[in-house]
């Protein structure tokens, strides 16, 4: 969904090396998609979790939740093709929309032969990835760990934030992201309200995506919101809505940063029409990046949620 005017071919860069990256000391891991490296975390042993990041970032955002975890769980982190470390293949190689998140997604965990007893963590465009993959794989999923994102179409009354919408249609925000990697660096300045990032964190989340193939990435997320039939991220959008019901009593839990200007608290009030068991905790100061902001009052409850029994032990 190129906009008019702007440019869409780059050269893959060079990948950053993980080092770099305060906190995020973990080996990498490839999986080969067409002729592109799709960059993943595999850390520790035992029942899988999947965490899926969202837009501008990458599995850096999970750092502090796969140090914490992976040594009673299975920890498995992906970045998104053309995110994080992840190569940026040229778009006549590669189609930027839910699809292929979806599809790769799929590769990667039968490639691992993860197909069973899943714990999903999901956050911004995390949520309609996973919950699409979910909606094909039912009897894959354990439980939902759920941070400020969606996994259904937007609801008919709720218009999406002005700033989303611009980013999505304007030339003039095309050439701000994609010159100055504008999104990015607006985002990890408003999406932690009471706590503002560490100067090292809020660089490794600008860090991972300045670059052209990067900045390109962060456009198409925008651009694939899926508003109408039209859209063509909607098919996919769809499926994951109406598989939404097949979840209703599956253990779920949600992490919600009440401050969070696109996913707001409509988006809060969906989930739980959806998901009416599960178990919510909000954070009245912290925004989108509620991870960050949150992480020591998170990590208790999410230890203890998952500690819990489910249909699968019994």
């Amino acid at each position: 969904m190129a906009s008019p005017g702007v440019a869409t071919s780059w050269a893959v860069p060079t990948i950053h090396m993980p080092q770099r990256f305060p906190g995020y000391d973990f080996q990498s891991h490839y999986l080969t998609v067409g002729n592109h490296r799709l960059h993943y975390l595999d850390e520790g042993a035992g029942e899988p979790l999947v965490m899926l990041h969202g837009n501008p970032t990458w599995s850096f955002l999970y750092r502090r939740f796969v140090g914490a975890l992976r040594d009673r769980y299975r920890v498995i982190v992906p970045d998104h093709m053309g995110c994080g470390l992840s190569d940026r293949p040229p778009e006549a190689e590669y189609r930027y929309t839910l699809a292929s998140r979806v599809a790769d997604l799929e590769a990667l965990l039968a490639s691992l032969h993860l197909q069973k007893n899943l714990t999903l963590f999901l956050h911004d465009w995390g949520g309609l990835i996973g919950m699409a993959f979910a909606a094909r794989h039912p009897e894959s999923i354990r439980r939902l760990v759920i941070f400020n994102t969606a996994g259904f179409l937007l609801p008919a009354s709720k218009r999406m934030h002005w700033s989303i919408r611009f980013c999505r249609s304007s030339r003039l925000a095309a050439f701000l992201v994609l010159r100055f990697n504008v999104f990015t660096r607006i985002a990890v300045r408003l999406g932690c309200h009471s706590r503002p990032m560490p100067n090292d964190v809020r660089r490794a989340y600008i860090q991972a995506c300045d670059d052209p193939g990067g900045r390109l990435t962060t456009l198409r997320f925008v651009q694939d919101i899926p508003f109408s039939e039209k859209d063509p991220a909607y098919p996919v959008a769809y499926g994951a809505d109406r598989g939404l019901a097949c979840f209703r009593s599956t253990p779920a839990v949600i992490f919600w940063g009440e401050r969070d200007f696109v996913f707001d608290r409509d988006f809060l009030r969906e989930w739980r029409a959806r998901l009416p068991r599960a178990e919510v905790h909000t954070f009245a100061r912290a925004g989108h990046y509620v991870l960050e902001e949150s992480f020591d009052a998170i990590l208790p409850l999410v230890t203890e949620f998952l500690a819990r029994p489910t249909a699968y032990d019994h």
